[in-house]
């Protein structure tokens, strides 16, 4: 059933790609584990040991905080459509602000998004796929736009302001240095 890798294989890139929703794990060796659904086209793959994902502002930011401190990441993929499948990505991530000397560089891979506060880069170092015969099948039926709607009505400021607010700490009171790096 299960099975673990040390790379992407181009049958785990084509699965991947086809998937709409990604689930991101972090903790610190003392905080809560923080598990965050993602979508809105905001993973990219640069090779076969390494991916980036953007992420965009929202009501937490534990990610970035659990990061910063453990730098141990878990991305899982499941199909709600077509053949069953589970694939996690068992990495090593990287914070990446805006004012980060390559922050120009990768937020290029993707479509910009309003109130994108965080690229994180993740070095795989496996690859674990199980059979995912007991996840129901879903429907897409598209993409959300609340959050990006939100970010565009608070505008650059207003986004900075609720970083203020609501993102500089995690739930554990972990800084997210998220202003340190953004001023």
């Amino acid at each position: 059933m299960g099975q673990q890798y040390s790379e992407l294989s181009e049958k785990h890139i084509t699965f991947i790609s086809r998937q709409k929703v990604f689930f991101v794990g972090t903790a610190t060796g003392d905080s809560r584990v923080n598990i965050s659904p993602k979508g809105m086209d905001s993973l990219k793959i640069i090779d076969d040991k390494c991916l980036v994902w953007l992420n965009v502002t929202g009501s937490g930011n534990e990610t970035a905080a659990h990061v910063q401190v453990d730098p141990r990441m878990t991305i899982m993929f499941t199909a709600f459509e077509g053949n069953p499948m589970i694939l996690r990505i068992y990495g090593t991530a990287e914070a990446i602000h805006q004012n980060d000397e390559n922050w120009d560089e990768l937020y290029s891979l993707f479509n910009p998004l309003p109130g994108a506060r965080q690229i994180f880069k993740v070095s795989i170092e496996m690859v674990q796929t199980s059979c995912g015969m007991a996840v129901p099948y879903f429907d897409y039926s598209g993409e959300r736009n609340q959050l990006k709607e939100w970010a565009e009505k608070k505008g650059n400021e207003g986004i900075r302001e609720y970083w203020r607010n609501k993102n500089q700490e995690s739930i554990d009171g972990i800084p997210t240095n998220i202003l340190e790096k953004n001023v």
